[in-house]
């Protein structure tokens, strides 16, 4: 049974750091992402905004246009564990923040609802650990 727990979020001012954790067990070194999403917009049926995704086989992450140069993927295979640095951060980063496993499908070349960055393709979910960016 794969299970993921993430920690990390806060209140932080324009222009701070945040570092979040997605602790996995059940899954190891398998293809990761972090997705986010305004509180209230799951009742509204808005989709998940993919932020990053990381392949383990070779390294390759991706962003969303909106966080790249700013927010960086990564995972520590010996703690099987996610991270996602964000620096800089902008008060429209301001969500609750999801990391997701076990994609159906990978490609880096699709776009659309079977991009890494969609949350389409992911099996598993965290409970999310909320962001608060104030200006």
């Amino acid at each position: 049974q794969v299970h993921l727990v993430e920690s990390g979020g806060g209140s932080v001012q324009a222009g701070g750091s945040l570092r979040l954790s997605c602790a996995a067990s059940g899954y190891f070194a398998g293809y990761m992402a972090w997705f986010r999403q305004i509180p209230g917009d799951e009742r509204e049926g808005v989709a998940r905004d993919g932020v990053a995704a990381i392949n383990p086989r070779t390294g390759n992450t991706l962003y969303a246009a909106s966080v790249k140069g700013r927010f960086t993927i990564s995972q520590d295979n010996a703690k099987n564990t996610l991270y996602l640095q964000m620096n800089n951060l902008k008060p429209d980063d301001t969500a609750v923040y999801y990391c997701a496993a076990g994609p159906q499908y990978w490609s880096e070349s699709v776009t659309g609802a079977l991009s890494p960055l969609s949350q389409e393709i992911w099996r598993y979910w965290g409970q999310g650990t909320q962001v608060i960016v104030t200006s």
